[in-house]
């Protein structure tokens, strides 16, 4: 066989391997639910407990072709806050909020925050860290802690969604 013919056998291997790769990499979404309530303190950090999410991972890496001793590396990539009551309410009450994540067993770590909140929508998107998650979204279930910081007295509860998603990076049953 000539080199040219090696060659383009090693370029379909990559290719291959490449598209491959690409299977292995999926989203799994959470949502959960926090309520602010009315009369919070101002400029007072308190914290908000959600209850714990299930994972469901089993089966969420299962329908993904892959299981959780193939899991590489899970990172969140997107946490949004979206007021679902009072109606016309948005953000502005919050002059600072972290979004910790914790899980049994693990310590809990930083994944999201946003400073200097101004935003007059019923939707915040946080910034998040570039932290390694795969052991907390391994797990059965996890719960998240909202510290928040209000500047201003809210007159009654704020039921918020909290949305994530979680991009996971997994060998495919081993391949």
């Amino acid at each position: 066989m000539s080199r040219f013919g090696i060659f383009i056998i090693l370029i379909s291997i990559v290719c291959s391997c490449s598209k491959l790769d690409e299977l292995t990499k999926f989203n799994i979404d959470y949502e959960t639910e926090v309520t602010i309530p009315a009369s919070t303190g101002i400029s007072l950090p308190f914290d908000i407990f959600t209850p714990d999410t299930e994972t469901n991972s089993e089966s969420k890496f299962e329908s993904n072709d892959t299981r959780k001793d193939l899991i590489e590396s899970i990172k969140l990539t997107k946490l949004q806050l979206d007021i679902t009551s009072p109606d016309d309410a948005d953000f502005s009450f919050i002059e600072s909020i972290e979004v910790y994540i914790n899980a049994e067993g693990l310590d809990e770590i930083l994944i999201a925050y946003k400073e200097d909140v101004s935003e007059t929508a019923s939707i915040l998107d946080l910034d998040v860290t570039d932290i390694e998650l795969k052991e907390y979204i391994k797990k059965d279930s996890y719960s998240l802690r909202l510290n928040t910081v209000t500047d201003e007295t809210l007159g009654q509860d704020h039921e918020i969604d909290v949305n994530s998603t979680f991009y996971v990076d997994a060998k495919i049953l081993g391949l």
